[in-house]
């Protein structure tokens, strides 16, 4: 057995040698898109690796064609640039082909899973119970234990919450490499997620790998089981994705079609769950042109059979739902630029908190000194975020750091004038560090 399995791989590796993958990329073909195919021998998980590519480019594909019945694969990409535009830099088309075609390791089983060694810093993944002031607690006690936190994203779903950091020691600055220190961070950490909710687990994963971000939340939250739904849940059924799942007899498929509000990376977070779910896409068709996307799979599972049961049926339409329901930004966007700084994370999320207000998607990067940071945030009470809410955070943080993002018709409107005055006021205008003592001590 051994040695059957041994020649089939042999002989999948010269398949592939022989038929390296290829990429054209079109500029002519259509009025308002760049046209990218993709064609390459076939293996479990491809399509996830080329949608990946081409989201991780923050390009919009607003069509798509996909065959992957037998030995061989296409794919056909109608994608533009975040304006609406053909793609017409070179140093993204040349990216793009060497990154899908022959000179890439794109056959490499290696690509599929993401992993990569790093010593520049530290991963720590983070399931738990969402609840308002959560990412506040858990910066918190990365900065009591003099970590800095570089890179980061946060999403919430269904009561439940994940992310993925990545955090430096403040003293050196590269990863975090004392066993000691790294199980403090653990403990820590995991008893901030239980919070007072006994009934769901908490998680905490430290590591010097580097996974895909948003692949890996994908995979964390579908784990956490955040795609079953309490019988009171009130979410309006026409807030949620049109997902319907049959079984076409005479082909021996599956087909899943999903009607959705379109939004950047909703292929990826579809294909994503799909492809951890263990099915494989054969057919797909995807329209996106619209307000509307239109989403059309034909699948079966990795062990050749369609869907078996109605309880399978069931759950690839929740897992589905949640997929798609995990990146709809809830609540309002901020958006903040200043030089990073150990304790930056915690300041402002407790700044957040401190006003009734609860961090719903958080996005946290660092380049060259400088934190971009994007957060979603709501009211802790459910209503609307209050302008003067902002108005005064924004005099907090600074006007130029803080900037709304969003329409103003999610603000809800000033009655009057408030002469509420912070006095944190110049906090982020002074490089120097101050504990304001809101930080208890977890020794």
């Amino acid at each position: 057995m051994s040695f059957s399995n041994d020649m089939d791989d042999e002989y999948e590796k010269l398949f592939r040698r022989l038929n390296p993958p290829r990429v054209v990329i079109d500029n002519e073909a259509c009025k308002n898109a760049t046209v990218i195919r993709v064609d390459s021998a076939n293996k479990h998980g491809i399509l996830l690796e080329v949608v990946q590519v081409l989201t991780d480019l923050n390009l919009i594909i607003t069509k798509a064609y996909i065959s992957s019945d037998g030995g061989w694969f296409m794919d056909v990409f109608n994608v533009t640039d975040p304006d609406g535009n053909k793609v017409t830099d070179e140093a993204i088309l040349d990216y793009i082909t060497k990154s899908l075609g022959p000179e890439s390791c794109f056959t490499s089983s290696m690509r599929s899973v993401g992993v990569k060694q790093s010593m520049d810093h530290t991963a720590i993944e983070l399931t738990g119970s969402d609840r308002p002031g959560l990412l506040s607690e858990v910066s918190a006690v990365l900065t009591h234990l003099k970590c800095n936190v570089v890179n980061a994203e946060v999403w919430t779903h269904n009561m439940r919450a994940a992310a993925v950091m990545q955090v430096t020691d403040e003293e050196t600055g590269s990863a975090i490499i004392d066993p000691e220190k790294l199980s403090r961070i653990k403990e820590l950490l995991c008893n901030v997620l239980k919070g007072s909710n006994k009934s769901r687990g908490a998680k905490t994963v430290v590591s010097h790998g580097v996974t895909h971000t948003e692949r890996r939340l994908h995979q964390m939250m579908f784990a956490d089981r955040d795609y079953e739904r309490a019988n009171n849940d009130e979410l309006d059924e026409k807030q949620r994705p049109n997902v319907s799942v049959v079984n076409w007899c005479e082909k021996d498929y599956s087909v899943v079609t999903i009607t959705s509000k379109d939004r950047p990376k909703l292929l990826f977070d579809t294909v994503c769950t799909l492809t951890d779910m263990e099915y494989v896409v054969f057919h797909a068709n995807i329209d996106a042109e619209g307000p509307e996307a239109h989403q059309e799979y034909y699948i079966k599972h990795i062990d050749g059979s369609p869907v078996k049961s109605e309880a399978e049926r069931q759950r690839i339409i929740q897992c589905l739902e949640a997929a798609i329901e995990r990146r709809v930004s809830e609540g309002l966007k901020l958006e903040l630029c200043t030089t990073d700084r150990v304790g930056l994370l915690s300041d402002v999320t407790r700044i957040f908190r401190e006003n009734s207000l609860t961090v719903t998607r958080a996005e946290v990067t660092t380049r060259a000194g400088k934190a971009v940071n994007t957060f979603y945030v709501s009211d802790a009470s459910g209503y609307p975020v209050d302008a003067k809410t902002i108005d005064s955070i924004r005099q907090a943080i600074g006007q130029t750091i803080l900037k709304v993002k969003s329409s103003p018709e999610e603000l809800k409107p000033v009655s009057q004038e408030s002469p509420t005055r912070f006095l944190f006021g110049g906090l982020f205008k002074s490089r120097s560090f101050v504990n304001f003592g809101l930080v208890r001590s977890y020794s």
